[in-house]
């Protein structure tokens, strides 16, 4: 372990990073032989921190891990050398999965060899400022200059980002010459219309539709809100906007199927749209697969997203809002140190007071990767509802982004981010937990402090489970210590159908005229799983399984026997269809449908008590008890009639004839206690709650053959046993299953 994380830290990963990745097992793998490759080239030494990250980054996105060797060879001999090169090329080696790899075809697509000039870059440049000369000289330095940077980048697919960077400020700079106090100031407004009594009531009666935003308590009314909002309005046409944001750095759960009904549900509700953005401002946490993931959920849970967009696709647009709010005096460059900054609750930073042109050195400094990470922050001069001071904006992270790779080494914040890629995107409604309630004075002010639309914020209680945690950071946290592992983070959700997850969530959330209700929902587990069964009993087919089977042998059936069974899919309905299953001489059935010794109220098989088989329409008697040397039952002779002509049996119990051998697993409560993360319940904390038995796995159960060719998520009802769903584990030679719920809430004798 020691000698594999100074391996990872000789490529330019710090120690914490190192470690984080460790953690990893799979990306962990990736990288060591990534690095390994690399040595082979360029020697233990060679590999300098430039080309550590793009191991790191191609290590972290590739999927298939038979082409790691090629790109590690490749960024070795530094054909790959930029972030935009290893993007084209794992977009390529996904593309291209046959082997062998033509080197031409990848040379070309990813820009191997492709020389940029310093002559080819300033002629790209100049072409651009030219387009845009008459707006630069109009509006100078308050021009967009994002956009001259962006066309210039399309001119010069591979050229260096900063070098374009320096080319643009030069030249602009030579156009322009230097700033004045004129261009220092805040852009000036457009004179706007006189709004007249009667322009505000029709518009109040569109923001009816809208929400009402300006109405709601709480909302903060600057003497621009009402033009903002009519801009707004004249944009979305009254339209409802909502967003379901989630982190790209966890498991999702079932909170955050509340999240998503009820921000896709409210607008859908409403004829509005959402989209799905993902707030991707943290480098270090987030991974390919969460993306994936989450997007996957959501589909699956019914909703299409009007798109899908990143934080990331505005950062250059928020780096830009953040210099605005440096000028406009509202945001300092500080440099306390992270554990000062815990205490920003009440202590006042000494930096608060900084000029504001020493800000803007300051923060162009830390974008030019001129600072250590912790060694400045660019905080907001701004009190939260909860008390803490000036919370910060954007922070140092010398971190490759999964979508911008080393463009950016500061990145924003939550508390920075959220409300302006609210205002970017014009959402309506920021629907919320109610643990953002103490960010909503923060929401406001930093769209008003930037005179910005401001969307309304809505908060709504969290939906919690019993005997669970509900929360990405203790899930990754049982993930991490093994107790369990990730596709069964994702699949006990999935192995639900969506119908009993709206229900439950439907039946959490509350939206009046003047709101959504706050109040905190904690859900018993035996609620949601009943609105399952309801839902499978109606989708899942029967099929037949014995779990702990024993074997029957039908002595008065000829040893070639074999006949169909025609097995209704679902008993209550048999025009919903059927399918047949053999029948031999040979069968299984449950252990605990035999008992050698006949018990008060028992109906199921024994020496003295015949029994029905299911579907087969057959009774069986017990001639012979066969046991092994230890004593237990491990075979029964029987002979069999027809229940036509047989006295009908006290039971019908399930049985399997030439099965399919396939593992169950049995999942129970995970915690002991109902509410594991209360320390006056659990002192010692979630992790010494765990139910040591709340798995169990059945290596060689038997399944009739009607589940053979299933994929996986189809779901069955196992009779007499429970509700099942084929686990993404399964192969095609062995069948996996698991439970997702049994029969009823207390199974007792059936």
């Amino acid at each position: 372990m020691a000698d594999t994380l100074t391996l990872f830290t000789s490529i330019g990963l710090s120690e914490q990073k190192a470690k984080e990745t460790l953690k990893n097992d799979s990306l962990s793998s990736s990288l060591k032989e990534a690095i390994t490759q690399a040595q082979r080239v360029h020697g233990a030494s060679g590999v300098d921190k430039a080309m550590g990250t793009l191991l790191y980054s191609m290590a972290s996105r590739l999927k298939d891990t038979k082409r790691l060797a090629f790109l590690s060879e490749s960024i070795a001999q530094r054909k790959i050398c930029t972030e935009l090169q290893l993007a084209a090329a794992l977009d390529f080696v996904k593309g291209h999965p046959q082997d062998p790899i033509n080197q031409k075809e990848f040379d070309e697509a990813c820009g191997v060899g492709v020389v940029i000039t310093p002559e080819q870059i300033e002629e790209a440049v100049e072409a651009v400022i030219k387009k845009h000369k008459d707006q630069l000289l109009k509006e100078r330095y308050h021009f967009n200059m994002g956009l001259l940077m962006g066309e210039a980048r399309t001119a010069l697919k591979w050229a260096d980002g900063k070098v374009i960077k320096n080319e643009v400020d030069m030249q602009v700079l030579h156009l322009l010459g230097p700033k004045t106090e004129a261009d220092l100031e805040k852009k000036p407004k457009v004179k706007k219309a006189k709004v007249t009594e009667n322009d505000v009531k029709v518009k109040k009666e569109e923001v009816a539709v809208n929400g009402e935003n300006y109405t709601t308590e709480g909302y903060v009314v600057t003497p621009n809100t009402m033009n903002l909002l009519k801009k707004h309005l004249e944009f979305t046409g009254g339209q409802i906007r909502t967003r379901f944001p989630p982190e790209p750095n966890g498991i999702l759960h079932i909170g955050h199927a509340k999240a998503i009904n009820f921000n896709f549900g409210y607008a859908k509700a409403n004829n509005g749209i959402c989209f799905l953005r993902y707030d991707d401002t943290n480098p270090e946490k987030e991974e390919e697969k969460y993306f994936t993931a989450i997007k996957d959920m959501v589909e699956w849970l019914g909703y299409k997203p009007y798109a899908v967009t990143h934080a990331s696709d505005n950062f250059q647009q928020l780096y830009d809002l953040a210099v605005d709010l440096i000028r406009r005096g509202h945001a300092y460059v500080c440099h306390q140190k992270g554990e000062e900054l815990k205490g920003h609750n009440v202590a006042q930073s000494p930096w608060r007071d900084r000029p504001i042109e020493e800000s803007l050195v300051l923060f162009e400094r830390m974008k030019k990767g001129l600072f250590a990470e912790g060694e400045a922050t660019l905080r907001m001069k701004m009190v939260m509802e909860d008390g803490k001071m000036d919370p910060v904006a954007y922070r140092i992270k010398y971190t490759p982004h999964h979508r911008t790779g080393d463009e950016w080494c500061i990145y924003p914040t939550y508390d920075y981010t959220h409300c302006l890629c609210d205002s970017i995107e014009n959402i309506s409604h920021s629907l919320c937990t109610k643990e953002f309630q103490a960010r909503r004075s923060s929401y406001y002010w930093l769209c008003n402090a930037l005179d910005l639309y401001c969307p309304v914020q809505w908060e709504y209680g969290r939906l919690n489970l019993t005997y669970t945690v509900v929360s990405k950071r203790k899930i990754i946290k049982l993930v991490e210590t093994g107790v369990v592992r990730q596709n069964e983070c994702n699949d006990e959700l999935l192995d639900a159908t969506t119908s009993p997850i709206h229900k439950c969530c439907a039946n959490t959330v509350h939206i009046s005229q003047v709101g959504v209700t706050v109040s905190q929902t904690t859900t018993e587990p035996h609620l949601l799983e009943a609105s399952v069964r309801d839902v499978l009993n109606e989708t899942a087919p029967r099929t037949m399984a014995v779990l702990e089977p024993l074997k029957v042998t039908i002595t008065n059936l000829p040893d070639n026997f074999k006949t169909d069974v025609r097995v209704p899919d679902f008993p209550a309905d048999e025009a919903k269809g059927s399918h047949t299953v053999p029948f031999t001489c040979t069968v299984f059935i449950e252990q605990s449908d035999f008992r050698e010794v006949m018990e008060k109220g028992y109906k199921r098989l024994t020496p003295e008590q015949p029994v029905g088989l299911r579907h087969a329409g057959y009774v069986i008697s017990v001639q012979k008890i066969i046991k092994d040397t230890q004593g237990k039952v491990v075979e029964l002779e029987v002979t069999c009639c027809s229940s036509e002509t047989a006295e009908k049996p006290k039971a019908f119990i399930h049985w399997v004839s030439e099965p399919l051998v396939c593992e169950v697993r049995l999942y129970d409560r995970l915690f002991l206690h109902k509410h594991p993360e209360d320390p006056s319940e659990v002192p010692n904390g979630f992790l010494s709650d765990i139910n040591p038995n709340s798995l169990q796995v059945i290596s060689s159960a038997l399944v009739d053959t009607s589940v053979k060719g299933a994929k996986v998520f189809d779901k069955f009802q196992f009779e007499r046993v429970g509700y099942f769903s084929v686990d993404s584990d399964s192969t095609a030679d062995k069948l996996i299953f698991n439970r997702t719920v049994t029969l009823k809430e207390d199974p007792g004798k059936i």
